[in-house]
């Protein structure tokens, strides 16, 4: 059985922000807020059914609305990741966003879906965040209604769906920035280092030095990025100034519609992530760009501090910057049709002899 319950988590710009959480029989728990559609916690137990948060984020609201510079556990949009330069074009017609990172547009703009409070409602034991994004909005064309639904399963599976339609010719590529650490969210690098990681994907996006994609897809083979075979997180990461902050292109495999891309597994708790979606890739980052180790550290959830490969984003999406790119997957969206994409989140634990089961 799942059980759902609300209630409310403060007050933003005079709205009520609602929190959800849903329950399972086994201990396994996720709390989401409607500001931001952020995900604040989610509770899994170990193969001995210690139960530990393994996302990172926050306490307070005032955390989420005045300090969350990470986006800590958000939908981000309209267009996830960067925009190079801040523009773009659809039909000849220039359209300018807000440049807010080093001269490009990245993860919305400033009043992106992860800064503002969603209207929400219930539908049995899904949640449902809704929003209209007006034209113009950070410089978008066409008014933008979305639709967020979240639903925890019996078998701890966290399932997200997206909806939105449009007005006009826009561009939409939409993501959740949930950060994992599956020995627990104030675990740090440590631990997050000791995660071994497999991805169903034999391509990544070549990127400048500036993370814009240069157009060209690169293979994995033979590269640090060769994640086919799992790897111990870090094997890979430790020494390097760069790893990871990249998108990885999916090997089509096929499940009812939904495409296995990645399984993370700590192997002291037995904990495992494996993510399912409809998406062309998975941006794969572990907090490269957080405080490094002798620096203070982000203050987050329970007292922890955050820093330097503290948790790994597993956002899967559409290519980034996919409008400058012909050959991408494409990211627009014309009035009278919809975007949808589902992804899913599957955790469980390998007991000691190796068998996967529900969490």
């Amino acid at each position: 059985m799942v059980y759902l319950s609300e209630q409310e988590f403060g007050t933003w710009n005079g709205e009520v922000v609602k929190k959800y959480t849903w329950r399972t029989d086994n201990g396994f728990s996720l709390s989401a807020i409607s500001f931001g559609a952020v995900v604040q916690n989610i509770n899994v137990p170990d193969r001995d059914g210690n139960i530990s948060d393994v996302v990172l984020g926050f306490d307070d609201l005032d955390s989420y609305v005045n300090r969350n510079v990470k986006n800590f556990g958000g939908v981000i949009g309209r267009c996830t990741n960067r925009i190079a330069e801040g523009t773009f074009q659809i039909d000849g017609v220039t359209h300018r966003l807000t440049k807010n990172r080093d001269g490009h547009h990245v993860h919305g703009g400033n009043l992106a879906f992860d800064k503002v409070n969603w209207s929400s409602s219930v539908d049995g034991n899904k949640v449902i965040f809704s929003r209209l994004s007006k034209d113009g909005e950070e410089g978008y064309p066409g008014e933008l209604l979305t639709n967020i639904i979240y639903e925890v399963r019996d078998d701890n599976t966290w399932c997200i769906e997206y909806l939105a339609s449009t007005t006009a010719k826009t561009i939409v590529n939409l993501t959740n920035h949930s950060y994992f650490n599956l020995a627990g969210h104030e675990t740090g690098a440590e631990e997050l280092y000791n995660h071994i990681v497999a991805m169903n994907c034999d391509k990544i996006l070549e990127v400048r030095s500036d993370w814009i994609p240069t157009g060209r897809l690169l293979p994995v083979a033979g590269s640090a990025f060769d994640l086919r075979t799992p790897r111990r997180l870090g094997d890979i990461i430790e020494d390097s100034d760069i790893l990871f902050h990249h998108n990885f292109c999916v090997s089509r495999s096929g499940n009812n519609g939904l495409n296995f891309i990645s399984r993370v597994t700590h192997p002291a708790t037995g904990r495992y992530l494996d993510v399912y979606s409809d998406q062309p890739s998975l941006l794969f980052y572990n907090a490269n760009f957080f405080p490094k180790r002798d620096e203070p550290g982000l203050p987050g959830k329970d007292g922890a501090m955050y820093r330097r490969h503290a948790g790994m984003c597993l956002e899967a999406q559409n290519y980034v910057d996919a409008v400058h790119h012909p050959m991408f997957p494409t990211v627009i969206l014309k009035p009278g049709d919809i975007y949808k994409q589902k992804t899913e989140y599957r955790f469980g634990v390998l007991n000691g002899f190796g068998i996967i089961s529900p969490a």
